[in-house]
């Protein structure tokens, strides 16, 4: 996450919670890319399928330099408006300063590093699928695609590099990278992502009212706010889908396998005491433990869902990025858990 002056655990938490939220504008706005461009993709390619003898046939030259002035134009003004308003939504409001680094890397058990990661993978497969759309070679779409996420990324960072308080930190940068790299990877290998990166939450009830308000300050108070910054509700996966593995098999083309990451027991990014500006303890809550959580899960991979429904299509392809709720087993502080619906 963004990095935090050193001087007052008070400053830091509202510090966090500025700056939490400029990652949300920029996902929704890729990802609203994502569903569109898949679906023209999908669009194409239906076409395609429905008439075997035009199966290698191409776009005109005419109609590629079209769509790719139309995607680099989308691109540039799109996410130019996006830095410009979180400019001046938040860093013109703190003093900026020569560029520095922040290292970051012991903060909410990393669960803020694997947020890059996905959040690198989703936009580079936004990119990735703009790219496809306007008829370009498949190596040009997948390394204009898959470096784009870390682009946009690496924008942020290098703002952040110039603010006083926060810095660049290249824990985030090397997730961003490791997000990216996947994406590629994939594509270059099977020109498929057989493993997707998915999200899930779930709204947490602390069961104490000193907890749940510091979580209200920590984390927010709306589902919204809390579906962005609450690290303890919010679980990352790596979906694969096992049809794309094992093809020979009678597996259904849906059916997937899924490994999560998530932590517990969080309220503040290092530690569970609080201070304010004069150092004096306003929050101390040493006594939980703060915990990471591993989890094994079926899964459903909801883009190999065959539908010719554009609104259905749509829908399955916004809901591919989030895991499908199903049971889960938990290993956490050296046990075992079963979870009948893990969101």
């Amino acid at each position: 996450m963004r990095g935090f002056l050193p001087k007052g655990w008070m400053l830091r938490q509202y510090r966090y919670d500025k700056a939490a939220g400029y990652k949300k504008p920029v996902l929704l706005f890729l990802f609203s890319i994502l569903t569109v461009q898949q679906m023209l993709a999908q669009d194409s390619l239906q076409s395609q399928k429905s008439y075997p003898s035009t199966a290698s046939l191409t776009l005109s030259p005419g109609v590629i330099k079209k769509r790719v002035t139309g995607v680099a134009i989308a691109n540039v003004v799109g996410y130019g408006a996006i830095l410009v308003g979180l400019n001046s939504a938040w860093y013109a409001d703190y003093p900026r300063s020569s560029f520095h680094f922040f290292d970051d890397n012991a903060e909410w058990l990393q669960v803020d590093k694997v947020g890059h990661f996905y959040s690198a993978y989703i936009e580079s497969r936004a990119s990735m699928e703009l790219w496809r759309w306007t008829g370009i070679s498949r190596k040009k779409r997948i390394w204009l695609g898959g470096l784009s996420g870390l682009a946009y990324q690496g924008a942020l960072e290098v703002m952040d590099g110039f603010s006083t308080q926060w810095g660049f930190s290249w824990g985030d940068f090397s997730a961003n990278v490791a997000g990216s790299a996947l994406l590629i990877g994939q594509e270059l290998a099977w020109n498929d992502q057989r493993i997707k990166i998915k999200f899930s939450f779930h709204k947490n009830s602390y069961g104490d009212a000193g907890l749940n308000q510091r979580a209200d300050d920590l984390y927010g108070k709306t589902l919204s706010q809390r579906f962005i910054k609450d690290y303890n509700a919010q679980t990352y996966w790596a979906s694969a889908n096992l049809k794309a593995f094992i093809p020979e098999s009678n597996l259904p083309a849906w059916l997937g396998v899924a490994v999560g990451y998530g932590a517990d027991g969080m309220f503040g990014a290092r530690s569970n005491i609080a201070k304010d500006k004069e150092g004096n303890i306003t929050f101390d809550r040493s006594n939980i433990s703060r915990y990471r959580q591993w989890y094994l899960a079926p899964d459903i991979d909801l883009t190999k869902i065959k539908t010719n429904k554009k609104g259905i299509r749509f829908l399955l392809t916004v809901l591919s990025a989030f895991k499908f709720p199903t049971p889960s087993l938990e290993f956490s502080k050296g046990q075992f858990k079963v979870h009948a619906l893990h969101f």
